[in-house]
């Protein structure tokens, strides 16, 4: 996707448990960016380059996303946990040579940097996550405003194959009706970028693999965060949480406050979109993450 990532380079890193495609382009200190559901590395198209100007920016697909590998789930649905999803990303870094890193979570992206914080504390100098609150905080939080607004946490966590089958009778359009949501419009996304949203979530094996994903954020992640809430881990290193006042998060949650439940060192804002910061508004998003990964 060179016409999106100019001057970067495409990869693959095979990790434990996945193959990892990734974009990697600049030079200076070493920065992770992830994405969210149910889009790619791609949705950084709008701040990769800015960014590359100051940093080495690796962006990657997560495991069961985009060009990255697929693997077999099971019952426990650990293939797609964010303890599993998070290693990739440490054995990626670590094989770019990254063994110290900065890294940016948009969505799913982010609940990944949070166990990867937490995780592997010695790998993450700061990290920024956009548009979360806690899984286990959500979760905990439920109520008719934040299930009508988020049904697809409770959809998609269905067993097999029933999201499966109801989103593979037509995935493109449940992608752009998914993608028109949380307080944003589609108007914003580069017509480039959508079209590898919908080459990649057009495939059975995307569609499987990402209602794992949910699948693992309803039950081995909530078990993985009941244990660090227990031994009162936290995440030790800087976050700077950014999240939409037009979205739900802003209107179902106090994000700022959720961080500093489970963080050490919490700063950071609400900024005048909805869900999909870094394409909606990639200037406010850039000015924030510059000023804060430094």
């Amino acid at each position: 996707m060179s016409d999106l990532f100019p001057g970067f380079i495409a990869q693959r890193v095979v990790t434990s448990g996945a193959e990892i495609h990734l974009e990697m382009g600049g030079s200076g200190p070493p920065l992770l960016l992830l994405h969210g559901y149910p889009q790619t590395h791609a949705m950084w198209h709008k701040v990769a380059p800015a960014l590359a100007e100051d940093f080495t920016v690796v962006c990657a697909d997560l495991r069961g996303y985009g060009d990255s590998g697929k693997p077999a789930s099971d019952d426990t649905h650990a293939a797609y946990g964010k303890r599993a999803m998070a290693q990739d990303m440490v054995e990626v870094m670590r094989a770019l040579d990254f063994p110290r890193f900065r890294v940016a979570g948009h969505d799913r992206g982010a609940r990944v940097t949070h166990r990867l914080c937490l995780d592997h504390p010695a790998c993450v100098e700061r990290a920024a996550l956009l548009d979360i609150s806690p899984t286990r905080r959500m979760y905990a939080g439920t109520d008719a405003a934040f299930a009508t607004a988020y049904y697809h946490w409770f959809f998609l966590i269905q067993p097999f194959d029933l999201p499966e089958k109801l989103i593979g009778a037509d995935p493109l359009y449940y992608l752009r009706r998914k993608t028109g949501s949380w307080g944003s419009s589609r108007a914003f996304f580069d017509p480039r970028a959508y079209a590898e949203y919908e080459r990649c979530f057009n495939d059975p094996a995307t569609i499987h693999a990402t209602c794992e994903d949910y699948r693992a954020a309803a039950s081995i992640d909530l078990a993985h965060d009941d244990i660090d809430a227990a031994a009162g881990n936290k995440v030790a290193c800087p976050l700077l949480i950014l999240w939409g006042e037009k979205g739900v998060v802003q209107r179902c949650f106090d994000p700022l406050d959720d961080w500093r439940a489970v963080a050490q060192d919490v700063r950071g804002r609400a900024l005048p979109g909805g869900h999909y910061l870094a394409e909606e508004l990639p200037h406010d998003t850039l000015r924030e993450l510059r000023a804060f990964l430094g």
